[in-house]
């Protein structure tokens, strides 16, 4: 039984699925109730369409709780690991090769969730979800 119970990869999907959806959740919320126009200027000093912005909803809402929930889990997932990848693009770039005052990774969180994400994506959603870890894209 006990064997059994720690060789459960279904359970471990769920446990790094709901965490990187809830966690990045938390982010798109605080731009739901603050304001993300901050995203849109940097959009355009990267000489991007500034319309872009609104994708970050998406990214940061929608994309977490379908995440969280098993829906769609690996579209989900690698929409996550764009809007990080571009987060690192528009505000971390000379963060990329630094470390902290305490020797870590000046990235770790941004790497983590992007990293995460792409688990995720690889993972798929598995057997405790909505969708029961059914269908390629689940």
């Amino acid at each position: 039984m006990l064997e059994r119970m720690v060789n459960n990869s279904d359970f471990g999907k769920l446990i790094l699925r709901v965490t990187v959806g809830s966690l990045m959740l938390f982010h798109g919320l605080n731009k739901l109730q603050h304001g993300y126009a901050f995203v849109t200027q940097l959009l355009v000093q990267a000489k991007l369409p500034g319309y872009l912005s609104h994708g970050i909803l998406i990214g940061e809402l929608i994309a977490p709780l379908f995440m969280v929930l098993g829906i769609y889990t690996r579209p989900a997932a690698l929409l996550q690991v764009f809007v990080m990848a571009m987060a690192v693009y528009l505000v971390h770039t000379k963060e990329l090769f630094s470390v902290t005052e305490h020797g870590g990774y000046a990235l770790e969180l941004q790497a983590l969730y992007l990293f995460g994400a792409l688990a995720v994506f690889f993972f798929g959603a598995g057997r405790y979800s909505a969708s029961h870890g059914g269908g390629l894209w689940k």
